[in-house]
């Protein structure tokens, strides 16, 4: 079983930039490819960016790719997403969620742990 815990959202105004955290429970933390998404008001739930294991592969979304930059620290059992340049569009709930699996995958479905979400609002 794995935990986690998401921080760093809040009000930002669009440009700026933000960083959120996810912070696992567990000793298990790097058997896990750890994946951000977010879901908007009104929309369903939407793949955001990949890091496997290792973190030494990531993938994106082409919305934000350029812009985000998914890390992960396996010290800490933590994983981040630096957002630069945030548009009012990134205003959403995002969630941090951890794959056993060994395919890279986008797939909600696919993913058996989720953090509660934090939200993020990017004002113009």
């Amino acid at each position: 079983q794995v935990q986690l815990v998401e921080s760093g959202g809040g009000l930002v105004q669009a440009g700026g930039s933000q960083r959120l955290s996810c912070a696992a429970s567990g000793r298990t933390f790097s058997s896990y490819a750890m994946g951000w998404f977010r879901q908007a008001p009104g929309k369903e739930r939407e793949f955001v960016a990949r890091i496997s294991r290792s973190g030494v592969t990531t993938k994106y979304a082409d919305s934000v790719k350029g812009r985000f930059t998914i890390s992960r620290d396996n010290a800490k059992n933590t994983v981040y997403l630096q957002m630069n340049s945030l548009k009012p569009e990134d205003t959403a709930v995002y969630y941090c969620a951890a794959d056993r699996g060994t395919t890279p995958t986008m797939a909600l479905g696919s993913y058996d742990y989720w953090g509660q979400g934090t939200q993020v609002t990017v004002s113009s």
